[in-house]
């Protein structure tokens, strides 16, 4: 064979793949998305198209006691109207529990909830025809919260409930309980010294991404039908929509169109089943893109939730008991809320050693619009209370906040109180060490000078509305604990196909798998992970569709390490089948300790043996397999033990904030963090993850929001004049100090990062609040009102009005 020789080449420092593992490889969709090239699902186009739209209820709960579609039907370049009596297939979908109608079915249960379908030739047609629909309604009273929801003469929401949870509530409104329970509480309340109780509440947060809701639906010509959609789980979307489309799976095919943003807003359905419906009914593709204002009406938001807290801890600063009750409001149908109720009891201690538990979560069913997954999921409305309760606790006992927190942290071999033992590296303590030594922003610059040199550095100083009088500085620590991938017995995995040939005289790897690229970074690492496994340079990562196996969904911090895993182990067997053509064809006395590394197959001690491509010829090693983490268990319904994690993620957050006093105006100055990410399999991916979640994070404490009516739930802010996010003018420096502790359980020893960050950046903002106001904070968002008015109750304050942000 041409250009072969079994005589070893030596090399003196061995052979390796540039862009693998550890490398900060830049993402194959940055430049196109900087300069605005990249096509997102809102910029599909087809020559045949109709445009949808959803009419939808401006009620919160109301029953529908007329609906004439005839005025729509009769405008001119309409191509169809459907409700709730059109759909002849199954009327109801769910990501957990099916309970929520795909239309209306005659009883309105929150603000937005779509009614009808209109197909038109145009998108202002399909708008005015939804306007002509004729609807009618008996408004009910709303159930806005945990009083109204579980009275005894309550409406129940959903009579014909049918789950397995619906078993171990006390009433049929609570659609989720999960206790924990370890430990005597009363003996440990008699053992404590100080005990400090509080109570806090967590407003409704969006994920405000920025891509709306969009899609393509195409008939195909085998009756079946071709999706093009934005979403985290395509696989999970399939297996709803196709029952309501009266079609079997293999005919329900999606592919991932570009994905502006998620944050698990995108894990439930949005326009995908109804576009579908419209396209099959005219036999034509149809496109829906929601505009912002219906995007806030479309996909669930993080659960609000009320939490009451008690700790107890000895004189020496041991924690002796935490006792606490949540409530989280999961709106009118389920989507993810039974799984957040298990993460928001399973950590609701914290990350700490803890002998005695005792905590009640529940995750309500009312009229407000519907909660699901969000980044941190659960976890961080218990942070907020837990790590105020930490700095409460501490101020009682003397002691410095951070040491308080670090006498009580738990560590490897630490156990959870669901009574799992924690068997992987969890330096809680090392990790406020550190961001607690990183060095300070300089103290107000402009005091020094004898006034600000740039108002812009000052909280309200865009506007001109201080010279810093009134402007205080606090500093507040915080840190969480998050769990990674999904739990309670879920079979969670994810299946790759790797194919590995040459093409135009090159090795040539291409991998396809059905995960999600919502921004994550998912394009680089499954890449860096081929050239690693594989020792090729040149690497394809085909579109991801519902063709390739499941990947799961991109949420819970798990897709490096799931699908992620999936591909090393898929690569690792393509390896080896590699290996076993170059023994066939070379002679090689064994393959133990060979390698593929520069396009090269090696042995141990760097000698090149052949070229990768001479080894493959003309034949193509094409492997797919699943790949699972280790199991975990559901949680005991009564007590809550089980090891129902597969992972933990610990970070540290500490907040400088600037406080205008008189105005109530916050500017964070600093939000510094430390985190362990197992092993950066791409540093500069790991610091946008960090960055991105203490910014949602900064974004909880001081601005976001959305707000309800008190009566009517109706939502009052949906858009983005109202509802406020931070800007870069929001974001401050953000020193990032990343610890590499492998999991000896996990590929790579890599822990997921996206989500820890959440949790502690938002308790930390308001701790640093509170330490430059005096004031006593338990509500985020944080407004000016519990700033500078101190006539009003700063723990608990009600909606008034369209709020002002404090972090401006």
């Amino acid at each position: 064979m041409a250009g072969v020789t079994n005589t070893p080449t030596r090399l003196t420092q061995g052979t390796r793949t540039p862009g693998g593992i550890g490398e900060s490889t830049l993402r194959p969709d940055g430049t196109l998305k900087t300069t605005g090239e990249f096509a997102y699902a809102s910029d599909l186009w087809h020559e045949d198209m109709l445009w949808g739209h959803t009419l939808r209820a401006p009620h919160a709960h109301a029953r529908i006691t007329r609906l004439d579609t005839g005025p729509a039907l009769s405008l001119a370049g309409v191509r169809a109207v459907l409700s709730h009596e059109d759909l002849p297939h199954a009327k109801k979908y769910g990501l957990e529990i099916t309970d929520q109608p795909v239309l209306c079915d005659g009883r309105v249960r929150f603000h937005g909830e779509p009614v009808a379908l209109v197909a038109a030739d145009h998108p202002e047609t399909a708008r005015r025809a939804a306007e002509r629909i004729i609807v009618e309604y008996e408004v009910l009273p709303a159930l806005t919260d945990e009083a109204t929801a579980t009275a005894p003469d309550a409406p129940v929401l959903h009579p014909d409930r049918e789950d397995a949870h619906a078993r171990h509530v006390p009433h049929p409104n609570i659609l989720h309980r999960q206790p924990v329970t370890r430990g005597d509480l009363a003996a440990a309340r008699a053992r404590a010294d100080v005990i400090v109780s509080g109570d806090y509440e967590v407003g409704m947060q969006d994920q405000a991404f920025l891509g709306p809701e969009s899609g393509l639906a195409v008939p195909a010509e085998d009756g079946g039908i071709d999706l093009y959609v934005s979403t985290q789980w395509l696989h999970a979307d399939r297996r709803q929509i196709a029952p309501v489309l009266g079609l079997p799976e293999s005919k329900v095919r999606l592919t991932l169109s570009g994905v502006g943003g998620a944050f698990g807003g995108r894990e439930d359905l949005s326009m995908q089943a109804h576009a579908s419906l419209l396209a099959l009914h005219t036999g034509r593709p149809v496109k829906m893109v929601y505009n912002r204002y219906e995007s806030f009406f479309g996909h669930v938001h993080r659960h609000p939730a009320k939490l009451h807290y008690e700790h107890g801890a000895t004189r020496d600063g041991k924690l002796t008991h935490v006792a606490a009750r949540i409530v989280l409001d999961g709106g009118a149908y389920a989507s993810s809320t039974p799984a957040v109720v298990g993460n928001a009891a399973s950590l609701g201690l914290g990350p700490y050693d803890c002998p005695v538990a005792a905590i009640e979560v529940l995750g309500l069913y009312t009229n407000n619009p519907p909660c699901g997954a969000m980044r941190g999921f659960g976890a961080v409305q218990a942070c907020f209370a837990y790590e105020s309760q930490m700095d409460r606790v501490a101020a009682e006992l003397g002691l410095d906040p951070v040491d308080f927190r670090q006498r009580n942290a738990m560590r490897q071999g630490s156990v959870m109180p669901t009574g799992q033992r924690v068997d992987s590296p969890a330096p809680v303590a090392e990790l406020l060490r550190r961001v607690k030594e990183l060095p300070l922003p300089p103290e107000a610059p402009w005091e020094a000078a004898g006034g600000p040199a740039d108002l812009r550095e000052l909280p309200g100083g865009l506007s001109n509305t201080t010279h810093g009088e009134g402007v205080v500085r606090g500093v507040g620590y915080a840190v969480g604990i998050k769990n990674v991938g999904f739990s309670e017995g879920f079979d969670d995995y994810s299946t790759a196909r790797v194919r590995l040939e040459v093409l135009a005289g090159q090795p040539v790897a291409t991998v396809h798998t059905a995960m999600a690229e919502v921004g994550q970074g998912g394009v680089t690492v499954h890449a860096q992970i081929v050239r690693s496994e594989l020792g090729v340079s040149q690497v394809t990562l085909r579109p991801a569709d519902t063709s390739a196996g499941n990947a799961g969904s991109t949420s819970a911090s798990r897709q490096t390490y799931v699908t992620g895993g999936a591909i090393k182990h898929t690569c690792e067997e393509v390896r080896a089948a590699v290996l076993a053509l170059g023994q066939r064809k070379f002679g090689w006395p064994s393959v133990t300790g060979l390698r593929l590394a520069g396009g090269k197959v090696t042995g141990a001690d760097g000698e090149i043996l052949a070229e990768l491509a001479d080894v493959l010829g003309t034949e193509a090693v094409d492997v797919e397999r699943e790949w699972r983490h280790r199991p975990t268990k559901a949680f005991d319904p009564v007590t809550g033990q089980g090891d129902g994690h597969v992972q933990y993620a610990f970070a540290a957050h500490r907040a400088v904030v600037e406080v205008d006093v008189e105005l109530g105006l916050v500017k964070v100055v600093e939000l510094a963090c430390a985190q362990d990410v197992g092993k950066a399999l791409n540093p500069l991916s790991v610091l946008g993850q960090v960055h991105g979640g203490s910014t949602q994070g900064l974004g909880l404490a001081v601005m976001e929001e959305i707000v309800l009516d008190a009566s009517a739930s109706l939502v009052r802010n949906p858009s983005f004049t109202d509802y406020l996010i931070p800007t870069i003018l929001d974001t401050p420096p953000m020193p990032v100090d990343l610890l590499e502790l492998a999991d000896p359980h996990a590929p790579y020893g890599l822990r997921g990062a996206g989500e820890a960050p959440t949790l502690s950046s938002t308790p930390a903002i308001v701790a640093a609040i509170r330490r430059a106001t005096g004031r006593d904070l338990r509500r985020v968002p944080v407004r000016p009102e519990h700033i500078v008015d101190l006539s009003s109750p700063a723990g608990n304050p009600g909606p008034a009005g369209n709020p002002s942000p404090a972090g401006v």
